[in-house]
């Protein structure tokens, strides 16, 4: 699946519930309970790593690491 990425690898969150298969506001309401892949704020939106969404995709990262 392509995604629209930033240079450095970020991807808004609609992008990443794109790639992920889910909706933006899934993403949000994890973000919310510290859960999902890791995203960081930037202006005041948030975005995620393309590396980060990889791994939480294929398992290996279940949990935002600040929410364990």
């Amino acid at each position: 699946m392509q995604v629209v990425a930033t240079p450095d690898g970020r991807v808004s969150r609609a992008e990443a519930a794109r790639f992920l298969g889910f909706r933006p506001k899934t993403l949000a309401e994890w973000h919310r309970l510290g859960v999902g892949p890791k995203s960081h704020l930037v202006g005041g939106r948030r975005f995620y790593s393309l590396e980060d969404l990889r791994a939480y995709a294929d398992g290996s990262k279940l949990v935002r690491p600040e929410a364990a």
